[in-house]
């Protein structure tokens, strides 16, 4: 069944392509429309007949393919990743029905579309690390020529970019994948026999290197982070969705499937480091997303942030904190789909997104009104509101990590704090305050505008109230994963907290020393009119 859903977006791909140049958009449109139902259909079926009680791989496919290089047709599913797929399948509907009904070259446009939803599937249920490698990399071409040829002004800038960075990222993963096979010893890529051989600390350390800084881009973190704003600002709506959604989770779900997999020695030794690192994107993140005029810089700074608590709770290495890292890329591919979408009605609207010419808008006769209220529910979602799904995911993060790494955790929560600042700064410009005339005949909006962030609102506030729906298909792979981490030494410092040990001894220490040398001075200047010096 998992090769039916790889199949599907293929024959889709390949009708539209034997179909004549001079069909209407409308009908390419419902082709991909139909293949990417079938698709999702297909998810739910394997959802309704998955057994979240047992962990490990189900569904299995293997074939023998090249073994002259040990690569094996190997596909599966299990807990950590079928949350990924239903969202992966929402989120293709969801763009194909944002997109523009009159696009211009559609039927490459949508080929497209369904050539990244078949690169995105097989990267979350490949066995193999090279087939998830040649997945990983087969997303990129199509996200290329969607930015480059359906973006904005600076799309060819932004394009290149993006896939400069996206060549580094697959080079370092190519890089890790051949060296971890070569040094263990063995003749396949196949995931459960590589986890099966342990290295020794160094060589998983230099490896773990090498996916980290692969993944990392591709999330991105701080400072590979450069080539999302340009990519988000130019990108057209539904490709912004998928991106945010969709296709940041990759790195996500790699550092979790094969960087905490792989190297648990190495990743236990350099977890404190991690949560360094995870503080700085969000605080980072959230403070760049403060400064910024363009609604949709605002947005993909808001998306640097919040997953870097993901990076946290991978960090923190405890069954709650792996089990949010789950939750968290589901809600924030909701969370950042919903804005992306929203934000796209208003550019469509108003033809801007500049928060310095847009108010107004929650205007009820004139205005965006139910834009406007979705949009309060989305940045309320992204601040942690309780009873939207934002608030679950990152209260387990938080409450997950905060016994490991409380200093590295309190930095996240102060930016989650501010994610209510940049995000009320913005909705309070644009949406509130009186309606200018020259925003007064703004084009009416149709339900079609509606209907996908309508879709993904239902969602937030479900899953907000229920989150277990999300959790309990990861729970039973995150306590095998547990069993294994228990094996691994424990986390012995954390290099965070003692820094700032560090940091309030030094105070205390120069404050004595100030305070001593003060004294002496006085004391010297009362006795040195007594002393006779020549």
């Amino acid at each position: 069944m998992l090769s039916t859903l790889l199949l599907l977006p293929f024959v889709g791909a390949l009708v539209l392509w034997i179909v004549p140049e001079k069909l209407a958009a409308e009908k390419y449109r419902w082709v991909a429309m139909g293949v990417a139902i079938v698709s999702f259909g297909l998810t739910l079926l394997l959802g309704w007949q998955f057994d979240i009680t047992q962990p490990g791989w189900q569904f299995v496919e293997e074939i023998s393919w090249i073994d002259a290089i040990g690569l094996n047709y190997q596909l599966g599913v299990d807990g950590l990743s079928f949350p990924l797929l239903l969202l992966n399948g929402l989120l293709t509907i969801i763009a194909i029905v944002a997109s523009d009904r009159h696009i211009n070259r559609p039927k490459f446009y949508y080929i497209l579309i369904l050539l990244l939803n078949i690169g995105v599937v097989g990267a979350f249920v490949a066995r193999d690390v090279l087939l998830f490698f040649l997945f990983y990399e087969l997303e990129v071409v199509p996200l290329y020529f969607l930015i480059a040829i359906w973006g904005g002004k600076r799309r060819g800038y932004a394009a290149t970019k993006f896939l400069i960075y996206t060549i580094f990222s697959g080079a370092f993963l190519l890089a890790a994948f051949l060296g971890l096979v070569w040094l263990s010893g063995i003749s396949s890529f196949n995931y459960e026999d590589l986890r099966s051989h342990t290295l020794s600390l160094t060589p998983q350390l230099w490896l773990l290197g090498g996916l980290i800084i692969g993944f990392g881009i591709k999330i991105p973190f701080i400072p590979f982070h450069t080539w999302l704003p340009d990519a988000h600002v130019e990108a057209s709506t539904p490709v912004s969705v998928l991106l945010a959604g969709v296709l940041l989770k990759l790195g996500t779900y790699g550092l979790l499937r094969f960087g905490f997999g792989l190297f648990l020695d190495a990743w236990v030794q350099i977890a404190p480091w991690l949560a360094i690192w995870a503080a700085i994107s969000a605080l980072y993140g959230a403070v760049c997303a403060i400064a910024q005029q363009d609604m949709k810089k605002v947005v993909a700074y808001s998306s640097i942030a919040h997953m870097a608590f993901i990076l946290l709770a991978l960090a923190a290495n405890t069954r709650l904190s792996l089990i949010a890292a789950v939750m968290q890329m589901v809600s924030h591919g909701l969370i950042s789909g919903l804005l992306f979408l929203l934000v796209g009605v208003v550019y469509k609207k108003t033809g801007s997104r500049d928060v310095t010419y847009l108010r107004g808008l929650l205007n009820p006769e004139r205005g965006l009104p139910i834009i406007g209220s979705l949009m309060i529910m989305a940045v309320m979602a992204s601040s942690g509101l309780p009873g939207l799904v934002g608030f679950p995911a990152e209260f387990l993060v938080f409450r997950g990590s905060f016994p490991v790494f409380p200093t590295a955790t309190l930095f996240c929560m102060v930016g989650t704090g501010l994610t209510a600042v940049y995000f009320l700064l913005m909705v309070n410009k644009v949406f509130f305050g009186r309606l200018p005339d020259y925003l007064a005949q703004m084009p009416s909006v149709t339900w079609g505008d509606r209907l996908p962030s309508l879709a993904i609102a239902v969602l937030l506030l479900w899953f907000g109230l229920q989150p277990g729906w999300i959790t309990r298909w990861v729970e039973a792979d995150v306590t095998a994963l547990m069993e294994k981490s228990l094996e691994s030494n424990a986390i012995q410092n954390q290099p965070f907290d003692l820094a700032i040990d560090w940091a309030i001894d030094r105070a205390i220490d120069w404050a004595m020393v100030t305070s001593l040398s003060s004294e002496l001075s006085s004391g010297v200047g009362a006795i040195a009119p007594s002393l006779d010096i020549e």
